[in-house]
């Protein structure tokens, strides 16, 4: 390229493009590492269809970390959110796409577009009938982050996090493990299954629901908080002795030692179990 215009021109052009994608950089937080593609073939294993071709690809960020994190995975794609002991946020995506040929399911990856920050969600192309993609995370936060995760085909799962925890799913199970705060959330169809730690509730309390699923919470001996647990159409059972009043049939409300921030779960269609963990 000899002509001097035109290598103005070329420069000028490299650099506004350089200036927007760090401008969209600034806008999902303050990057600490590129998008870049990681090997990770176990979480990988398993996405083959039956039918046609696929292609998995896991795709990491790190940003310096938030105090509050959104993350939607709808409409296909499950999200795990556990706590680590660092100042960061990293974001692991699993994309997955498949279609009837190889080449193609490469064409709709690549078309997948993931915003990756503070919110997190992807956007992806318009497929045909055969053809699909979905993008599932896995996230590591400080303990102490507010959180908001959302799917519509997808687990939910939250471990060792302490915050203002929010989360909704329609077709996916919920596991929650040392969680602690302010908690909320509910899934339609799929089980719960929350696992207490410590020696009392840590926060506000714990309000989670199922439509139609089973629930199971583990409580360590010597734990302390309120419990309110029910079932419409199910069993209800509890392997260790609590103090009520009347028989315990569908619903239990009881405090666990000393009493202390309301633990409440609930299933419309499902049982229910209070175990010793």
């Amino acid at each position: 390229m000899s002509n001097p215009r035109c290598r103005e021109w070329v420069t000028r052009t490299l650099v506004m493009a350089t200036g927007a994608v760090l401008g969209l950089t600034m806008l999902t937080g303050t990057a600490l590492s590129q998008d870049r593609v990681v090997p990770d073939d176990e979480w990988c294993h398993g996405d083959a269809r039956q039918h046609g071709e696929s292609v998995c690809e896991v795709r990491e960020w790190t940003f310096s970390a938030p105090d509050d994190v959104s993350v939607d995975a709808t409409p296909n794609g499950g999200v795990s959110v556990e706590a680590w002991d660092r100042s960061e946020l990293r974001v692991r995506a699993k994309v997955h796409a498949w279609a009837e040929a190889t080449t193609r399911a490469r064409q709709i990856a690549d078309a997948i577009q993931i915003k990756a920050g503070a919110d997190i969600e992807a956007d992806g192309p318009k497929t045909e009938d055969e053809e699909g993609w979905s993008v599932s995370y896995r996230v590591m936060v400080p303990r102490d982050t507010d959180l908001d995760l959302a799917s519509t085909n997808g687990g939910i799962m939250i471990a060792g996090v302490h915050g203002t925890l929010r989360f909704h799913t329609t077709n996916g199970g919920v596991h929650l493990e040392r969680v602690a705060g302010d908690v909320e959330g509910r899934t339609t169809n799929g089980g719960l299954h929350v696992v207490l730690a410590g020696d009392r509730w840590d926060g506000k309390g714990l309000n989670v629901r199922t439509t139609n699923g089973g629930v199971k919470v583990s409580v360590p001996a010597g734990y302390s908080a309120h419990l309110e647990a029910a079932t419409t159409n199910g069993g209800l059972k509890v392997d260790f002795p609590v103090t009520v009043q009347g028989r315990i049939d569908r619903s239990v409300s009881t405090d666990l030692g000393e009493g202390g921030s309301t633990i409440k779960v609930r299933t419309t269609n499902g049982g229910v179990t209070i175990a010793r963990s």
